[in-house]
């Protein structure tokens, strides 16, 4: 089936070949085209350009055509960072929150992931399951095509596979683009305070080799920080997850300078995430890898906390991805266009930023760059319509707006 777009204002993030990402001074370059047109063969994108080199078609071929005047076309979100398998919210959380507890004194209080934890425990796999198709339909619908989802909130080797076989069942049943992290790491379960060092062993010696050999997960995160995990800890799962072929997703420098970032890039990490303490030494870490600084402005908004030096970061050269951290706790909204404004508002990034750092930069942050995340030939035809407007600068402008109008997953509107 082919589908061919015409009339479109601008076609936006487009490219003849895939790139890597967008670092430093290049964030702020965004390719468009104007009156373009975009044509979509089954699930990829086939040809585009403007309306003057539209190809002819032979008079037998079957094309669906749809007129978008006035109209821009974007690549969908990748969203690089989420928790959204859990069970139940946590809005009495928040009304601590605003009493002024800290995030670590509700964590010891029993609340944060060990809440979601408890909570989980309890639900069933098929209640998972459909909660978190809500929350699919829901970023669908916001924009979003690719998702990461971590578990993280079973804290037992029973339910961490609970959790991560859900993901594989949304894998399997949703148009979405989905990579599934093992974060059996996330907090110390409340029957082994204490005995920290025997829950990592659990992690090392029984989760890892169960996930693996049941295929469950892409990669393998820890939270690496105040209160959590410490460096050496880490390091060893990392070490396993290597060994598995697990590679690192790492919740870093989030509550204060904790060395995540830096034994995240000793093991290659494809992400470090949350980054509110970056200094010159971590800078200088992530300049000679390969990872992707992710930064999560949701939970940052939510929780009023410090703001990661991202406009230090980028004039260093560096790349930025933007997630969301859809979750229970910290950032109950997997909205990435109100993540585009947060990173305008807080952090200063221009418009032309946070859409690189929401498309081809959280691709990569997925290990989808190749696939996703911009207008390209051969790319997966994952993309959004917007409603009629006069620039792309009016959609982190518009912060509470919905802008979007059509939906393409895999090439089928949805």
């Amino acid at each position: 089936m082919k589908t061919l777009f015409i009339n479109i204002k601008k076609l936006i993030q487009v490219e003849d070949n895939a790139r890597k990402w967008l670092a430093g001074k290049e964030m702020a370059n965004l390719s468009f085209i104007e009156n373009a047109f975009l044509l979509i063969e089954d699930e990829f994108i086939k040809d585009f350009g403007p309306m003057t080199e539209i190809p002819d078609f032979n008079e037998d071929e079957t094309i669906v055509e749809v007129d978008v005047s006035g109209r821009m076309i974007l690549p969908s979100f990748c969203d690089s960072h989420t928790h959204l398998v859990y069970s139940g919210s946590r809005e009495i959380e928040y009304v601590d929150k605003i009493k002024g507890l800290s995030y670590e004194e509700i964590a010891k209080r029993g609340g944060g992931i060990l809440n979601s934890s408890n909570r989980l425990h309890i639900a069933s796999e098929e209640e998972l399951y459909q909660n978190a198709m809500e929350r699919i339909r829901e970023i669908a619908n916001f924009g979003t095509g690719a998702v990461e989802i971590k578990s993280g909130y079973g804290l037992s080797t029973e339910d961490e596979l609970k959790m991560l076989r859900v993901i594989k069942k949304l894998k399997e049943t949703t148009p979405l683009e989905i990579k599934a992290t093992f974060l059996g790491a996330h907090a110390v379960p409340a029957n082994y305070k204490g005995r920290q060092y025997e829950y990592v062993d659990l992690v090392i010696n029984e989760m890892i080799p169960k996930v693996a050999e049941e295929k469950l997960a892409d990669y393998i995160d820890v939270f690496c920080d105040k209160g959590f995990f410490t460096v050496d800890e880490t390091d060893r799962i990392l070490k396993a997850g290597e060994k598995h072929g697990l590679t690192g997703k790492i919740h870093a420098n989030e509550l204060d300078y904790s060395g995540g970032i830096q034994v995240g890039v000793k093991y290659n990490a494809l992400s470090v995430d949350h980054l509110e303490f970056v200094g010159d030494t971590e800078i200088e870490s992530l300049l000679k890898s390969n990872t992707m600084p992710t930064i999560l402005p949701g939970a940052a908004f939510f929780l009023n906390m410090p703001l990661s030096p991202v406009r230090k970061m980028m004039d260093a050269g560096l790349p930025i991805a933007l997630a969301s951290d859809y979750n229970p706790g910290s950032s109950p909204s997997g909205n990435m266009k109100f993540i585009m404004s947060l990173g305008c508002i807080n952090y200063k990034m221009t418009p032309e930023e946070v859409i690189n750092a929401t498309t081809i930069n959280s691709a990569y942050a997925m290990g989808i760059e190749k696939t996703h995340g911009s207008i390209c030939r051969g790319k997966v035809a994952n993309l959004y319509v917007t409603t009629e407007i006069d620039n792309y600068e009016f959609i982190p402008y518009a912060y509470t707006s919905n802008l979007i109008e059509k939906v393409m997953l895999r090439g089928e509107f949805i």
